[in-house]
Parts: structure tokens; sequence; C-alpha cells
């Protein structure tokens, strides 16, 4: 296979999921970019998680067990789309423990971005408007005729579908009206009874039912109607497509300076808004439509991995993660300690992104999490790789052991200065990698494993 072909499905894999193994790389390279475009966007082409499994080994109330289980689904499901569209739309829709205490209800806010991630706009929109994470996290379920908060009403426009100056201060006022009453049931004791998530609830004693003025129209409106007004706005189109182009082809600026900093592809932000209205909001065809786009396929290393790429992506090299395990709440731990907390994002905003992912201490937790996991020689990642190198030829130069590292492990494109630093390694380390015998082959792996490590130390690993 090509490797330029491999190049490019492993750019997609980066970008719609938390990476591939070389055997997925090679079998969809086999079928082509457009079949494995259709099985990310179609999920239900591919098999789905066996949550028996989940259930009976992963359970609790601790939030950290969650955040480590999300990585397992990250790194084991043969659907990544949805997982990586929960990632996203939780970013974008962030919503945190750290006030809502009550990670059962947490647990189900993020599922309900896998069920609706790929679905149309407006109804997650609504979902999210009825979640009862969402509506604790905002204050909506103080939010009553007569003493209106307009926590919810004023995110929803700003941080969740149009962008700041779209729309007046009138505007949230009467979107709040609207969301009046709707609120969730209490959630049932923890114990004896166990775990249970909280349910929505509306009450029309407390929802204002008199006629609103919102965007231009008017009438007695309640959520679902300003919903279905905000998802006809350009500017909606507009907010949504940006955050997508940021989060799946290149970094942006933060979010606070969208109303200040244009677009650095005005005309991909055109073409996915395009597909926005084309499809009603389809996130599906949206998502076709910027996998299979030029601008997509050209922006390979364009933005920083998050933690979670960093850590779902390295175990899914790895290949060791194939099961729950206790341990699993490391992988969460490790997430956290480069910057990303699972479940509890920092701000209403989300996460800042880009460059802001690294400084001096999160960059040495990115690293030292990739070099221990890759530094052990019996990870079936690295075994891999070893026995890839010892059957394409008995003896590989400095520069063949070098080029087919980095082809291995990504394909990664590095720069000049990186390759020559591995080059010299390769040279200095023993020159000549003899590979001829098995006996040769295991004198070689500690040489391999070093190779290894030093590439997932390069500035270019923390790249998608």
């Amino acid at each position: 296979m090509a490797a330029a072909d491999l190049g490019l499905m492993a750019h997609l894999f980066r970008r719609a999921g938390f990476g591939a193994t070389r055997e997925e790389l090679e079998a969809y390279a086999a079928r082509g970019y457009e079949e494995a475009v259709e099985d990310l966007v179609n999920p239900e082409r591919c098999p789905a998680l066996d949550e028996d499994i989940i259930t009976r080994y992963v359970d609790g109330e601790n939030h950290v067990i969650w955040a480590g289980t999300w990585i397992y689904r990250m790194v084991v499901t043969k659907r990544p789309l949805v997982e990586k569209m929960a990632l996203f739309w939780h970013h974008v829709f962030a919503t945190g423990v750290s006030k809502v205490e009550h990670p059962r209800s947490m647990v189900k806010h993020i599922q309900m971005f896998r069920d609706k991630g790929l679905g149309d706009f407006r109804t997650l929109l609504v979902e999210l408007s009825r979640d009862p994470a969402m509506i604790f996290w905002l204050d909506n379920n103080e939010n009553k005729i007569g003493e209106p908060n307009e926590n919810y009403g004023r995110e929803l426009l700003e941080l969740f579908s149009m962008g700041v100056g779209n729309y007046s201060e009138d505007d949230i006022k009467n979107a709040s009206r609207a969301f009046t009453g709707w609120t969730f049931t209490q959630p049932v004791p923890l114990y004896p009874q166990g775990h249970y998530p909280s349910e929505f609830e509306f009450r029309p004693e407390l929802h204002d039912d008199g006629p609103k003025t919102f965007l231009g129209e008017t009438g007695n409106f309640d959520g679902e109607d300003i919903i279905d007004i905000v998802v006809r706005q350009e500017a909606t189109a507009r907010f949504i497509s940006r955050h997508l182009y940021n989060y799946f082809v290149a970094d942006e600026p933060q979010v606070p300076a969208w109303s200040v900093e244009p677009p650095q592809d005005p005309e991909a932000v055109d073409t996915l808004v395009r597909a926005y209205f084309d499809s009603n909001g389809d996130m599906r065809e949206i998502m076709r439509t910027l996998f299979l786009s030029d601008f997509f396929k050209e922006a390979r290393f364009k933005r920083v991995k998050s933690p979670a790429e960093i850590v779902a992506g390295v175990l899914k090299f790895g290949g060791t993660l194939d099961f729950p395990k206790p341990q699993m709440t490391r992988f969460g731990t490790a997430s956290t300690l480069m910057g990303q907390q699972l479940l509890n994002p920092p701000t209403v905003e989300g996460w800042h992104t880009g460059k802001e992912w690294i400084d001096g201490g999160t960059l040495n937790e990115r690293i030292n999490f990739a070099v221990e996991h890759i530094g052990d020689e019996d990870v079936p990642g690295v075994r891999n790789i070893v026995d890839r190198l010892g059957s394409s030829k008995g003896q590989l130069s400095p520069e063949e052991f070098t080029d087919q590292c980095l082809d291995l492990l990504g394909p990664l494109d590095v720069g000049d200065q990186t390759r020559e630093t591995l080059l010299e390694y390769a040279d200095e380390s023993g020159g000549t990698l003899d590979l001829s015998t098995p006996e040769k082959r295991e004198e070689s792996v500690p040489r391999i494993i070093h190779m290894l490590q030093m590439i997932v130390s390069s500035k270019e690993f923390q790249f998608a």
C-alpha cells in the first residue's frame, strides 16, 4: 500500500478518532478513503461496544472512574467518530461535575452526545436544553415566571449557537423567558437504591407563556420555538462551522476572539455553512463534507493534540487496553495532569485549545506518559514494529531504520532537525540494525524502543 495513502488514512483517523493500528490503516487503505469516511459517518455499519462488559466491570459514582472508562471507549471502539463527536460537543457545550456533583447525570449527559452528536443540530440543542446536568450547570432550574434566571439563555446564544455580536440583551431576556419551567426531577438518593440519573421535567406553573420577541419574531414562544429560530440563523451555521474547523481541521484562536478575529480559512467555513443549510443542520452530512474536502486532507499536523487524544492515541498504538481494567482510572488522571479533566471542563467556555494545551509542566506529562508506555517491550504495538522491521529486510541502514520507525509509528512527518537527530542516534547507537536472526532481533529491541521513545518525544508527535 502506498505510503501516501496510509498517511492520509492515518490523518483521517487521528482527526475522526484517536488513531488507528497499522492493521486498521492498511485494511481501510485497501478499501479506499471514501469508504473509510462512510464507515465513520455511518457508525451503524461497524460493531457497537459491548456495553455489558463495561457495566459488569466498571461501575461506581466517582467521576474519575467514568473518565477512565471514557478513555477505554475511545481506544477500543469500532465507531471512533461517535466518541470523537461526544468529546467535541463536551468541549462546545461545556458542563462539569465540579458543579453538577452528580456523576450519573454527567454520564447520561455524555451519552446524549454519543446518541445525538451525529444527528441534526436542532435535536441536539433541544436535548441539551432538557439535559439535567446542563440545566443545573447553568441554573435553569431557577428560571421561573416573574423571576427569570438568564444564565442558560445567555450561554445558549453566546457559546452554544450564535456567538457574540449576533443578538441583543432583549433577545437573551426573551429566550430565557421561553425556557422558564424547564427543570429536572430530584435524583434518587444513592443509598440504598444505587446510582440513578435525574430526569427532565417541565413544570407549566413555572412557565411564562406570554408573548415574546426574539430575533425579530414574536409569539408565545417556548424553548423549542427559540431553538427553531436559532438554528435558522446564518450566524449559528458559521459559529458551529468554525468550531468544527478548529476541532477537526486546524487550530483557530480561542473562542472569545472570534468576534474580532476572522477565520484563517473563510472559504472552508463557507463550505461547511453551505453543508449545514443544504442538510438542515445534519451533522452526519456536514462531517462527510468536511472529511472529503481538500482543506481537510491538506491539513495534516495543523492541530495540537488534546490531552485525551494523546492518552488514547498512545494506548491505541500500544494495544494494551483491550478490556476494562481497574487501572483505567489512571488514564483519566493522566489526561487531567496534561490539562484536560474529562467530565469537568474548567469553565462554560470549555478548554483553551491549540498551543495553550502545552506549557512546561503539561509537556513533561505528555512526553513521560508516551515514553513510559512505549518503553515496555511487551507492549503489542512495540512488538508489532519489531516484527515488521525484521520481516522487511535482514539488515537496515541507519536511514532505513529511522524512516521505517517514523512510518510504522505514524506515518509521521518530521522536520529536518528532528530527522537529523534521529539519524544521529541510529548511527551512533550501532549503525546498521541487524535483524537477520531471532537472536539479533531480540538484541535490537532496546535500540528500536529507544528510537520510538525519541520519536514520541519530538515536537511533531504533539500535532495531529
